[in-house]
């Protein structure tokens, strides 16, 4: 059975700025519905033009005491909110699996883990920020290097897994001195006030974090701000353009991590157990496929192409789909109705133009999971990958089987889309491993595994995946600009 409201989790619905929580504004409410039951859940106020212009200002107050601070000091203010967001992981993994769907045995991860890393890996990075000596000759001056912080980041996140985005993006934002006015979606706003709600008791100063839900009016204005000196965006390629096309108006440089549409080549020698698990639970299950980087076209080499279909179609047909509380679902519920029926369209035009051969799924689920937004995992097999079917990101558990006969058609097969975020092979041939991966055009390669993007590690896409990097020093570094000095020493 479907498991009742427990909104109760919930924290206010209030946006924060500077040290105020507002519960009106001028964005209007949006009226949050829990995927898995389909009922109204809580109200959220969305931050219009003018709220957003506060959250700038509050920001831009905040930023040179905040820059100042000593650098020990921000450090383990960090580290402490590393520790809060383990503290607290259960609850903020229960009020994401109320506000998205993600199931709670997934959950902990995307909410306490992943973001914990985060902030512990840059909290590292606070007081090992240098600069550079410039050699000169003759040696007549000094010359040096200043890293500095850019000042105020706007920072627009998804609402799939809005806490992990918060550790890639806010971590090294404020690592690197910068105050930060973070945008979560109206989907999914709650575990975003809840960490800024942690900040504070960690002992973060006001201002240095603002948190203001908004929608499209909202986050337009957060964009166009002059106040604004860099934007970290995650999301999809048509929004993407929106704030690209907006930010133009002041220079404002960008981050942009977007979607994908990557591919996951399974070569003949693979080890095809693994090869198919991951190919399920990766690719349809995990987030019931709503990730930007989920291996969602599966290039099977034709020897083996037969039996690689017939496990993945077994294998997905066991997976537990239901209420995500449950300790054994495995995938719960699309995010919202107009989501769901979204993807509904995009199995039908796939069913009709003869994309692909549907193999199992493709109809929204009834009985007890009516109410909710579910659909099992669907599988199309000898799919054309020119189709909308492999070409469009679907953002669900819809997963494409396409036919390769060499490594040369496997590579040309997986570079033939706009995307670039993310590419996976399997292979027991290390050097065929190394050779494919020089040639996969995809910001994120991996090979026989899909790791957890560890955050000392660069991700970020080419193409239409953006461009920008999150996590390591690379992630950093996007924070930071640099400051050239020369110093005239005389004769």
């Amino acid at each position: 059975m479907v498991m009742n409201s427990m909104s109760a989790l919930f924290p206010s619905g209030a946006m924060l700025i500077g040290t105020q929580r507002i519960e009106t504004s001028s964005g209007g409410v949006h009226v949050h519905v829990n995927p898995t039951t389909g009922k109204e859940q809580a109200r959220v106020p969305l931050a219009g033009p003018a709220e957003m212009d506060e959250a700038v200002q509050a920001a831009r107050r905040a930023f040179l005491p905040w820059r100042d601070w000593p650098a020990a000091e921000r450090r383990d203010v960090l580290a402490r909110i590393a520790a809060s967001i383990r503290n607290h992981a259960g609850e903020l993994s229960a009020i994401a699996t109320q506000e998205n769907g993600v199931p709670a045995s997934f959950a902990e991860a995307l909410c306490g883990t992943l973001p914990a890393e985060f902030f512990t890996y840059y909290a590292g990075w606070v007081d090992k920020l240098e600069g550079a000596i410039v050699p000169l000759d003759p040696a007549r001056a000094l010359d040096y290097v200043l890293p500095e912080p850019y000042g105020v980041i706007a920072v627009v996140i998804p609402w799939n897994a809005p806490l992990t985005s918060i550790g890639q993006k806010v971590a090294p934002a404020l690592a690197a001195g910068n105050t930060v006015v973070l945008k979560p979606p109206e989907l999914a706003p709650f575990t975003s006030l809840r960490f800024a709600e942690l900040c504070l008791e960690a002992g973060l100063p006001a201002g240095v974090l603002n948190v203001v839900p908004g929608g499209p009016e909202g986050g337009d204005a957060l964009v166009r701000h002059p106040g604004v000196d860099k934007i970290s965006f995650t999301g999809g390629g048509f929004t993407a353009r929106r704030v690209q096309a907006a930010a133009a108006e002041s220079l404002t440089p960008l981050l942009l991590e977007l979607g994908g549409k990557s591919a996951n080549i399974v070569f003949a020698d693979a080890d095809l157990d693994a090869a198919v698990a991951m190919a399920v639970q990766m690719g349809v299950a995990a987030l019931s496929g709503q990730g930007c980087v989920l291996p969602t076209r599966l290039l099977v080499e034709s020897s083996v192409y037969d039996e690689v279909v017939d496990e993945v179609v077994a294998l997905s047909e066991t997976l537990a789909v239901g209420d995500p509380f449950d300790a054994g679902t495995i995938m719960g519920p699309i995010v919202s109705a107009g989501h769901c029926q979204r993807i509904e369209g995009v199995i039908d035009r796939a069913r009709s133009e003869g994309s692909g051969r549907l193999l199992t799924g493709g109809a929204r689920l009834g009985g007890d999971l009516a109410d909710g937004f579910f659909l099992p995992p669907t599988v199309f097999g000898e799919v054309d990958n020119r189709s909308h079917l492999a070409q469009e990101e679907i953002f669900g558990p819809v997963l494409s089987i396409i036919r390769f006969h060499t490594e040369e058609e496997a590579i040309t097969l997986a570079n033939d889309t706009n995307y670039g975020l993310g590419a996976f092979l399997h292979t027991s041939d290390l050097r065929r491993a190394h050779r494919v991966v020089r040639r996969l055009d995809a910001g994120y390669v991996g090979v026989n595994g899909f790791p957890l993007v560890p955050p000392g590690t660069p991700f970020g896409g080419v193409k239409d995946s953006g461009y920008g990097r999150e996590g390591g020093r690379a992630g950093l570094m996007e924070f930071v600009r640099l400051k050239n000095v020369y110093l005239e020493l005389g004769q």
